[in-house]
């Protein structure tokens, strides 16, 4: 028989594990920052007592949510039990427009569901040139509502209860700030990622992601929206690789996004 239960903090863990199992390197230290996003927001089904699927469907504001973490172990595909979850997790959102990221091959079963592509996301990964850059500082907890600001601007949507843990500085997770911008880099289960980026100029992007190679690890992978354009052409003149992409979708008014020099803090929650 199959049930579904709102997810503990120990459970997302185990739902990041999966994450990882499928090729999408979560960092080390996400569970605990993705949860605080909303407690009632991640889902799983069970058979009997094992967990067998999972879904977030995670409250930002009164007007938006966002789907990820949508994953049915191998051997329980196939048997309409995800989309079935999908169904009763997504209730949670209520009138809420929603957004995802969504892979290639999930694209037309997210058309299916009312959701309409909106632009898109690059993953670039490569080495940078690892340069410490002592005119940056670590956050501090009076910077956190500056950054959440600034970062709400470039995306469109102001994610406080998620990134107020985000930009907390952890052993494997750390925000630096400039004059005219900010990053926050994590290690993950192979190498790291930048995410969110806010920036005014190449200079600062580029000192950012130097700093951050430097500090965390030479490894990095940034995912970078369409509409990104400057930060698009900073991956290339670094020589990282356009590789992973998914479709940006909405299943009500996309947001109004603005970030130029713009990369997002995560696709699971956006």
């Amino acid at each position: 028989m199959t049930t579904f239960r709102t997810a503990s903090e120990t459970d997302v863990s185990l739902i990041l594990d999966w994450a990882a199992a499928e090729g999408w390197n979560p960092g080390l230290d996400d569970a605990a920052a993705f949860y605080a996003s909303d407690p009632s927001g991640f889902f799983v089904a069970f058979e009997g007592d094992e967990p067998v699927a999972a879904i977030s469907v995670v409250n930002h504001t009164d007007d938006f949510a966002f789907l990820g973490l949508y994953i049915a172990r191998p051997s329980h595909r196939g048997k309409g039990i995800g989309y079935s979850l999908w169904q009763h997790a997504i209730q949670h959102a209520g009138t809420r427009t929603i957004g995802l990221d969504g892979v290639p091959d999930q694209q037309a079963n997210y058309a299916a569901s009312g959701f309409r592509a909106d632009g898109g996301t690059t993953r670039f990964s490569g080495r940078v040139s690892p340069a410490r850059d002592d005119t940056l500082r670590r956050a501090e907890a009076s910077d956190i509502p500056t950054l959440i600001d600034l970062e709400a601007e470039a995306s469109g949507v102001e994610k406080a209860r998620y990134l107020s843990t985000w930009f907390s500085n952890t052993d494997y997770r750390m925000t630096f700030v400039a004059d005219d911008g900010f990053c926050t880099v994590r290690r993950c289960r192979a190498g790291a990622k930048i995410g969110p980026l806010v920036a005014t100029s190449p200079t600062t992007a580029l000192r950012l992601i130097h700093h951050a190679g430097k500090v965390i690890a030479p490894e990095v992978m940034i995912d970078v929206p369409a509409q990104s354009g400057e930060l698009t052409t900073i991956c290339h003149e670094l020589g990282l690789a356009p590789g992973f992409e998914t479709a940006r979708m909405y299943r009500g008014t996309p947001p109004l996004a603005k970030g130029s020099l713009f990369a997002v803090t995560s696709l699971e929650l956006g």
